[in-house]
């Protein structure tokens, strides 16, 4: 898809923040900030899922997590309604970085404010750039963070995790899903969670 001038600056833009994170990442044998490394991959699956995405569907997409290192987890109650609170945080944060980013650059105003709603996720279901994003953002997860998260929890917490996330996603993002290598300890809970 032809990109912009004003495209190719957010893109950098968003990357060069990203590029800040002091968390890092191992990809092939090399350590990458890891927010970068999830807003490329973010990119790639969407480029699988749809290369024709609308522009603003791409932007949302590479900065889904942008500076997501700036609100710890931490600095709220691990439990639940802690959990909640982080991540709309999270989602108010990085939709207001975009718009920042954005309108740096000189995006109008009915672009940026779409980028803001898919970031925050408003319409999932009927919206299909909200529920395309979701699928991404649920497809990244399990190719490249399942392994990893499910190794620090219980099988049972894993698999309701596991069911949520197919709720999630639409119809294509499941048979997509079920092109993935899922592996040992990963394939048995896929199996039973969606059993």
């Amino acid at each position: 898809m032809e990109t912009t001038e004003k495209f190719r600056l957010a893109i950098q833009k968003f990357d060069e923040a990203n590029s800040k994170d002091p968390n890092t990442d191992r990809n092939n044998g090399e350590e990458r900030p890891k927010e970068l490394l999830y807003a490329e991959r973010m990119t790639e699956w969407l480029d699988k899922m749809d290369p024709n995405a609308s522009e603003a569907l791409r932007l949302a997409a590479r900065c889904q997590h942008l500076e997501r290192w700036v609100i710890p987890r931490e600095e709220y109650p691990m439990n639940r309604p802690g959990y909640l609170k982080w991540r709309n945080e999270l989602k108010r944060y990085h939709a207001q970085r975009a718009e920042e980013i954005l309108t740096e650059v000189g995006y109008d105003e009915e672009t940026i404010e779409h980028v803001k709603k898919l970031v925050m996720k408003k319409g999932l279901k009927t919206d299909p750039d909200v529920q395309l994003l979701e699928d991404v953002i649920c497809l990244v997860f399990l190719e490249h963070y399942f392994d990893e998260f499910a190794e620090k929890h219980e099988d049972e917490k894993i698999v309701k995790i596991l069911q949520k996330t197919w709720r999630k996603m639409s119809e294509k993002g499941r048979e997509t899903a079920l092109t993935l290598d899922f592996q040992g300890r990963s394939g048995k809970l896929v199996e039973k969670a969606l059993a």
